[in-house]
């Protein structure tokens, strides 16, 4: 038997940042809605859709990337690229949100999973949030 380890670049890494852990899922939302549908969040102001996305995790850091992976689920189920977020509650453990998004069929990238790796939110020297977050494509 044998296993071989290769190299794989299937992968977008992304950096975010926010004065308030909101704004830090605001960016992480706007982000990964660009990389699905380049620049889509950066164009639009009408929105046709919205789901509401209740997530609980560990803390923020699961938080964030659980919250992501739920909206991309909704993403997929929906035919949606959400662009916008209304935080109804955001808690250690739990977000509450409004989703706002735009209908399409259309996607310039596929993302398969939002993962852990690397993840860590924190707050840096400029006592703002940050984060990275790596996309499985």
């Amino acid at each position: 038997m044998k296993i071989k380890y290769l190299p794989h670049t299937a992968d977008i890494r992304m950096f975010i940042e926010g004065e308030t852990l909101q704004k830090l899922f605001k960016a992480g939302v706007k982000g990964m809605a660009n990389i699905l549908k380049e620049n889509i969040c950066d164009h639009t102001h009408k929105f046709n859709s919205k789901t509401r996305i209740k997530t609980c995790s560990l803390d923020y850091t699961n938080l964030l990337i659980d919250f992501l992976s739920d909206v991309l689920t909704q993403t997929y189920t929906n035919k949606t690229i959400y662009c916008k977020i209304n935080i109804l509650s955001l808690e250690r453990h739990k977000i509450v949100a409004d989703v706002f998004g735009i209908e399409t069929h259309d996607f310039d990238e596929e993302i398969k999973a939002v993962t852990y790796h690397e993840a860590e939110v924190k707050k840096n020297k400029n006592n703002l949030w940050e984060t990275y977050i790596i996309f499985d494509i």
